[in-house]
């Protein structure tokens, strides 16, 4: 058996890597947890969507070029805005599909319209707001600015995005989302943008937990009173 200050090293080598990174297997394991136990189309804001989103159909449509013969177009995506086509050029700026008018923004209410098209009827508005940046730790974070945001008076602290130039209705975040964005932050340990996991932080964590794990493994053999006597008769036989 090894000598009695190799093993109160070890012990003590496992109580505070322990003690170092017990909060961390905490969160892995509450995080682990709710992510097992949740929907993840509800954590998706589902529940506050129109299953199918309701689609104008629009004929007699011109082409961008027809519209603006000097027009070079590389992409272009038909969009509905407030019940009216538009085309998406370039992924730069909004087209009037019928008019050939060229806007670069919409507007308020043109978001509430088109935010109204995807989210379910009798969701109160409590407010919009047209926002220009966002930090990494935003829920609207590594999304085309500006949008507009829009409150509904819920419980669920509920919001949806809408892309001020594209049109586009991008997300709906809500408490549930939320508490998972946060808990995948503590799980991947990227405090940063959440999703890498190659980051330092975990590749070290991840290390020290296996050499806490091991080294409980250690400190069992080498106190276990089983352990002794078996090594012990091996031990009188040689």
């Amino acid at each position: 058996m090894v000598k009695r200050k190799t093993a109160l090293n070890i012990r003590k080598t496992h109580r505070y890597l322990g003690l170092f990174i017990g909060i961390q297997f905490i969160m892995w394991t509450l995080s682990g947890l709710y992510f097992s136990w949740t929907d993840l189309d509800e954590i998706h804001g589902d529940q506050f969507k129109k299953q199918e989103p309701m689609h104008s159909a629009f004929s007699d449509l011109k082409s961008p070029t027809m519209l603006d013969p000097a027009l070079e177009v590389t992409t272009v995506k038909l969009q509905e805005i407030s019940g009216k086509p538009f085309y998406y050029i370039n992924e730069d700026f909004l087209m009037d599909a019928c008019s050939g008018e060229k806007i670069r923004e919409i507007s308020e209410q043109q978001a509430l319209d088109i935010a109204s098209r995807y989210m379910l009827e009798g969701l109160e508005v409590s407010g919009i707001k047209r926002i220009t940046k966002t930090g990494k730790h935003h829920e609207y974070r590594e999304n085309l600015l500006p949008a507009y945001v829009i409150s509904y008076n819920t419980n669920e602290n509920l919001k949806a995005y809408v892309g001020a130039l594209t049109g586009n209705f991008k997300s709906v975040r809500h408490r549930d989302w939320r508490w998972f964005d946060f808990l995948w932050m503590t799980h991947t340990m990227d405090y940063e943008g959440r999703d890498d996991f190659n980051n330092t932080l975990l590749r070290a964590f991840s290390l020290l937990g296996l050499i806490t794990v091991l080294s409980g493994f250690l400190l069992w053999y080498i106190s276990s009173p089983s352990v002794r006597k078996v090594l012990q008769k091996l031990k009188g036989k040689a």
